[in-house]
């Protein structure tokens, strides 16, 4: 599974860094794994939240608070439809290209 930094993540999704980190003390379940050095990793999976919540907060105009409610209603409903899992698997794999292309023009 490819990551990234918090850098990286910064640059893809638009949101700064200090809000990424502000956004991890206040939802729960947006926790990216830290590596050896301590520094965050983000994986496609919280890439995904990341835009869900920029979505909510900066286009819907959601509170923080708001948009970590609206994430917990989506997580929880049942409907699961074809399209819905197409469009995140997608997503997974275009965050996915990005890495490795910028894998790729650091060597």
């Amino acid at each position: 599974m490819a990551t990234m930094t918090i850098g990286e993540v910064e640059q893809l999704t638009g949101v700064k860094a200090h809000v990424l980190r502000y956004w991890e003390e206040h939802i729960p379940f947006l926790s990216p794994q830290k590596d050896g050095f301590g520094r965050r990793v983000y994986t496609s999976r919280d890439v995904q939240l990341i835009l869900r919540l920029k979505y909510l907060v900066v286009d819907r105009k959601f509170t923080v608070e708001g948009a970590a409610e609206q994430l917990m209603r989506e997580s929880v409903e049942t409907d699961n439809s074809k399209l819905k899992t197409d469009i995140n698997l997608l997503k997974n794999e275009l965050i996915d290209l990005y890495t490795k292309v910028k894998s790729q023009k650091e060597q």
